[in-house]
């Protein structure tokens, strides 16, 4: 009989790659940046656990979008207090903070729960070229 194979926290070696997000479809590069954060690209991928890698975003500022989004799309919250809808469209959430776009987008990529929150703090979304992670030597990653 075969027994399955599930590795340990200890066998997992966890990487550092960097995207630079200038003139990539936001959809395209959120997708990618989801399986790197939720450890699908590797062969030892289980679904339960956190094998993924860190991910720096930089030129959040840049990214592309298709169509009439910028315009159409539409981002909602809710204050608490009656009456405290807010909407904001995509074209002004650029201008504010492109960085909250980015990272909606992989959040609603990842698993709901511990999990999920847990991979998100692997995520590392910058406007500009800086990143004060040189340290970890990330790698370049293609999108």
């Amino acid at each position: 009989m075969r027994k399955s194979f599930v590795p340990k926290a200890s066998e997992v070696t966890k990487d550092w790659y960097i995207v630079d997000a200038k003139d990539i479809i936001l959809g395209r590069l959120c997708t990618k940046v989801a399986t790197i954060l939720r450890g699908k690209h590797k062969p030892m991928y289980t679904p339960h656990l956190d094998l993924g890698d860190y991910v720096i975003v930089i030129n959040s500022d840049k990214v592309k979008f298709t169509g009439k989004k910028l315009d159409q799309k539409v981002y909602f919250h809710h204050t608490g207090w009656i009456g405290g809808d807010k909407y904001i469209t995509l074209r002004n959430q650029m201008e504010k903070r492109s960085e909250k776009v980015i990272e909606d987008a992989i959040r609603g990529m990842l698993p709901k729960g511990p999990l999920g929150r847990k991979m998100f703090k692997k995520l590392f979304v910058y406007s500009g070229e800086e990143h004060p992670h040189q340290a970890q030597q990330p790698k370049l990653l293609k999108v």
